[in-house]
């Protein structure tokens, strides 16, 4: 099993006994509808909800931040997830917020994990089998065990120092408009713009129209556009956490290095007084991106 997944090997192996699939829609706080209402009313048969919010640091202000291992550890073992356990996420957009549980994975040392490619939209257009209603998770014999990997995430610290060294590549996903602060956030209280000298690349244009993941050549050919060829650490950043994760997995798809998460990405830089910002209403009119 990959890391990406197709609908044709999805239906063939459902209903194996060491394969978890897990539903992990999460739409954005404008959107008006709910992911867990959603997964009640259609899913990929046998899949459990996987609740961005719950598989979160309940002890912050931020939303959906990275658990504790502890938490993690439970969660999991709850879910029925063993270290054994393939696991694949799939989102009822197509590509958004699985790409989350994905990096949350590996972010704790799974790497028998996998996104649906084209998620329950392609699964829907293919006329495959339909469930509804909550699926009962079998908790496992035994604890799901923990390999944390700091690697793989970012700090509030671990960036604002990065604005001297300039060391890692700080990769927004967040549409061009936010980027720039010509578009309103969609969370209140957000001030517009980029963390300077970050560079803009939409999670949508690493998206084909069918909601699949684009080809690695041509995902490649994306993230070298932005700077990111292989030579330098990428940090990944966007409103929340979710689409940042998109990036890490495209990229992870197409065969470059590991790339790292800036956690409380916008949220917590576009909510603080002491960050400084880039972009038509920030204070630091930083232009560098393409």
């Amino acid at each position: 099993m990959g890391p990406l997944v197709s609908t044709e090997w999805l239906s063939a192996e459902l209903g194996r006994e060491n394969l978890i699939v897990f539903d992990a829609t999460m739409y954005l706080p404008n959107e008006g509808r709910d992911g867990q209402t959603e997964y009640l009313r259609a899913h990929i048969p046998g899949a459990l909800f996987f609740d961005i919010d719950l598989v979160a640091d309940p002890d912050t202000d931020l939303p959906h931040m990275a658990p504790s291992q502890g938490r993690f550890s439970r969660l999991m073992t709850d879910f029925g997830v063993t270290n054994d356990t393939d696991v694949v996420f799939y989102d009822q957009k197509g590509l958004f917020s699985a790409a989350r549980g994905w990096w949350l994975m590996r972010l704790f040392g799974h790497d028998r994990v996998a996104v649906l490619d084209g998620g329950f939209p392609k699964w829907q257009r293919e006329g495959r089998r339909i469930a509804s209603g909550e699926v009962a998770p079998t908790p496992a014999d035994r604890s799901f065990s923990c390999n944390y990997r700091a690697s793989l995430i970012r700090g509030l610290g671990d960036v604002m120092a990065n604005l001297e060294t300039r060391r890692e590549l700080v990769i927004d996903a967040r549409p061009q408009g936010r980027f720039m602060g010509t578009t309103p956030e969609p969370r209140a209280g957000m001030r517009s713009g980029h963390i300077p000298g970050s560079q803009s690349l939409p999670a949508t244009g690493v998206i084909a129209l069918d909601n699949t993941l684009k080809p690695s050549d041509t995902l490649r050919e994306l993230f070298a556009h932005v700077g990111a060829d292989g030579t330098r650490q990428v940090v990944t950043s966007c409103g929340s956490g979710v689409t940042a994760s998109l990036l890490a997995f495209a990229m992870h798809v197409a065969g470059l290095p590991d790339a790292a998460v800036y956690d409380g990405s916008w949220t917590e830089w576009g909510g603080r007084p002491d960050t400084p910002v880039a972009g038509q209403t920030g204070s630091d009119k930083d232009t560098t991106h393409p």
